[in-house]
């Protein structure tokens, strides 16, 4: 009888534990998502580094508890100048070490808002291409935390520095030969999510030298469209909030085969870590994000990669935006000979 009371207690604290690190229900990896109250009763353990994906000056203004800062955004923190992964992992040993991360060590990663929110889900797919098995995101990021009655503090918190070691899983990066090899046809069994807006989707709104899609891409599914949504009051419009819902997902993905390889794209390879995080939570096997994304393979013209738009072939109107630039520029060398007509005057 003692026996069983105590597997009855244990099993009864290891879903506790769960029900903690799990952000909501229906998940195939509930432990990637962590709660606030979880957080916070394990965010002063020696094992554990939060970090805080805004701008240095955001989080001086006030942050969670024990959490630390990587002095800029997490999105420019953990990508070099071209907004690219490192390709010297080296760089990030070294850096996760001086914050003080471990192998051993339970990363969260939390974000401000909605325009925040990606810097988070960088953070977490970075950690998890580097071979980190101990990445949490904390959904709904600080509007969750204050919602749980938790403050926040101005004090930084640093860090002992540590040793950390990266063990790559390349097949979480997928790279732009890849993608060319399923746009042509000579690589099939992919599936492809393009996380952009439907307007970059169908080449409407152009942010390379061409505008369209990959050839062969699955479904066009907007980052902010699979968030909880609210009505903003400025806008009367049901804009996207900072959280994950489990059943928008199933609805944007359930479609699709969780065993084969499924790989999220946008323009920078930003927004579609996200896509790469909601994959990994609905448990999809072999999950990938296109770093390089829509502005690498769209902006080199000499390797001719195909494209697909809802009008055709779509290119960017460098003489068109000339214009505007000099018919702008006319306007503003009026304004300032007005304005110092005026001053003139006086």
């Amino acid at each position: 009888m003692q026996k069983k009371l105590t597997t009855l207690i244990v099993a009864g604290a290891y879903l506790l534990l769960v029900a903690g690190l799990a952000g909501a229900a229906g998940w195939a990896n509930p432990d990637l998502l962590i709660t606030p109250e979880a957080l916070e009763k394990n965010i002063s353990k020696p094992d554990w580094v939060v970090i805080d994906s805004r701008d240095l000056k955001d989080y001086a203004k006030g942050h969670i508890p024990g959490a630390i800062s990587l002095g800029k955004r997490v999105k420019k923190a953990l990508r070099d100048s071209t907004a690219r992964v490192f390709t010297d992992v080296s760089k990030y040993e070294k850096l996760l070490g001086k914050a003080g991360i471990d192998n051993n060590t339970h990363v969260v990663f939390y974000h401000g808002d909605i325009k925040t929110l990606t810097d988070a889900s960088v953070g977490f797919w970075v950690m998890e291409y580097l071979g980190h098995d101990k990445v949490h995101f904390m959904d709904g990021g600080l509007e969750a935390w204050r919602n749980s009655g938790f403050r926040l503090e101005k004090n930084p918190t640093i860090k002992e520095p540590k040793t950390f070691k990266a063990n790559v899983v390349a097949s979480r990066l997928a790279t732009t030969d890849e993608i060319l090899g399923v746009a042509t046809g000579s690589i099939t069994g992919v599936q492809m999510i393009d996380s952009r807006s439907k307007k970059e989707y169908n080449g409407q709104d152009m942010r390379a030298i061409r505008g369209g899609h990959v050839p062969n891409t699955t479904i066009n599914v907007s980052h902010k469209d699979t968030m909880l949504k609210e009505l903003d009051k400025k806008t009367e419009k049901m804009e996207a909030t900072g959280f994950i819902d489990a059943d928008t997902l199933q609805e944007k993905f359930g479609s699709l085969d969780k065993n084969k390889r499924t790989i999220g794209y946008c323009q920078t390879g930003t927004r579609s870590t996200l896509t790469y995080l909601q994959l990994r939570l609905l448990g999809f096997k072999n999950p990938a994000n296109w770093d390089d994304s829509w502005r690498v393979y769209a902006s080199d013209l000499a390797a001719n990669r195909p494209v697909e738009a809802s009008n055709g072939q779509q290119w960017y109107n460098f003489d068109g935006v000339n214009k505007k630039l000099a018919a702008l520029e006319k306007k503003i060398k009026k304004l300032e000979e007005a304005v110092e007509e005026e001053e003139n005057k006086d």
